[in-house]
Formats: structure tokens, C-alpha cells, sequence
């Protein structure tokens, strides 16, 4: 016997959508489930190949907040799938947030976020970029009040906040492990290994 959903009856239908699932099991048993539902997402790391580093931005996350204090979280760039394909999503999330326009994209899978709850499968990319790349300040779409900074490291000082549990951000954390994997010469300590805020004046081209 398969397992099947019998029923969904819906709780809350907003941003999220939540829903009580009656469910059979495999084993001819019956149960309920809840399921989460927002749709499916994007999450791309940018990295620099010449100089070594990444672009990330630091953002609050209320639900962090409300567990343990946070005001920020390092993370890679993400975003909700809208119209058009998840490429076409990740540029998008990326130019908003960070100010960079991204060419080359390198997939490196599609995940269930938290398969126990939601819905969400989330596409992940790593994606080379150049200085010149560098459009504008980023920060987040217009009246969305996301409040980001964008900030670029040396990827040598990611990987150790990745190795030493610093990086709280699941995906984030598959992307850098991901990078490490596919490109391992690009995490030779070198350089300035500190976190760069950069400011709106220092993302945007000259003369932007």
C-alpha cells in the first residue's frame, strides 16, 4: 500500500498557506500532518574567482529573533520564485539584493528547504562574478522595508565560519560547502580575510 493524503483542510491562507493533511500511511494507519506553503525559492551564492571573495548580505529574520535574540543573519542571496524560471529568479534576487548582475549561473541542485513542514524546494546556484558586475548599492527591493547590507568576505574566512558552525543559514551553509567541493583552489588563504559593509556609493559604478 502507498501512502496517500485523504484530505487537506485549510487554517490559514495568507503569505503562507497552512494547511491540517489526513493522511494514510503505508502501513493502512491514518494521521495528521500540517503542511506549509509559500511557494518555491532561489538562493545563489556570488563569489569572485580573481579575488577570492563572496558577496552576502546580513539581514534581520524575525523568527531567529524571536528564538534566540538575533538582529542579523549572514546569508546568501535568495528570493522567492515570481514569474519566469529559477535562472531568471536568482538574477533577479541577486541584482535587488546585493547590486550585482550575474551572467553565469552553475546549478548545484534543488532541495527540500524542511520537507517535515513545507512545501518549499528551493534551487541553488553558484554564480561567478567580476568587479565590474557591480550595478548599484543593492539593498533590497523598493517598500519590501528588508533593510540589507551587502557585504563581501574572503572565502578562506567563510569556509572557516562554515567548519566552525558561524554559518546559521542552511542553504547558505550547502552553497559554501558546495563551492568548496567544486572549486577548491579558490579557498587558499589570502588576502583580507575581514567582513566589507559595503555602502550604496561603493556597490554602484562610477558615475551611478
Amino acid at each position: 500500500m502507498k501512502a496517500e493524503i485523504l484530505s487537506l483542510r485549510i487554517v490559514h491562507d495568507g503569505w503562507t498557506k497552512f494547511g491540517l493533511a489526513k493522511v494514510r500511511l503505508a502501513d493502512g494507519t491514518e494521521a495528521e500532518r500540517e503542511i506549509e506553503d509559500h511557494g518555491d525559492s532561489v538562493g545563489v551564492l556570488p563569489y569572485d574567482p580573481e579575488r577570492r571573495v563572496a558577496t552576502l548580505v546580513r539581514e534581520l529574520r524575525v523568527p531567529p529573533l524571536y528564538v534566540s535574540g538575533e538582529q542579523s543573519q549572514l546569508e546568501a542571496p535568495a528570493g522567492l520564485i515570481d514569474d519566469g524560471s529559477p535562472e531568471e529568479n536568482a538574477r533577479r534576487e541577486v541584482l535587488e539584493e546585493t547590486g550585482l548582475r550575474l551572467h553565469d549561473l552553475e546549478s548545484v541542485g534543488t532541495t527540500y528547504s524542511c520537507a517535515g513542514i513545507s512545501t518549499e524546494q528551493i534551487h541553488l546556484f553558484l554564480a561567478p562574478y567580476r568587479t565590474t558586475d557591480r550595478e548599484t548599492g543593492g539593498g533590497g527591493a523598493e517598500g519590501e522595508h528588508e533593510n540589507i547590507k551587502v557585504v563581501e568576505m574572503s572565502l578562506s574566512d567563510l569556509a572557516g565560519m562554515a567548519a566552525t558552525g558561524q554559518v546559521r543559514d542552511l542553504k547558505t551553509l550547502a552553497l559554501v560547502l558546495a563551492l568548496q567541493a567544486r572549486h577548491p583552489r579558490l579557498f587558499a588563504a589570502e588576502g583580507d580575510s575581514r567582513e566589507v559593509a559595503l555602502t550604496p556609493d561603493e556597490g554602484a559604478r562610477p558615475g551611478q
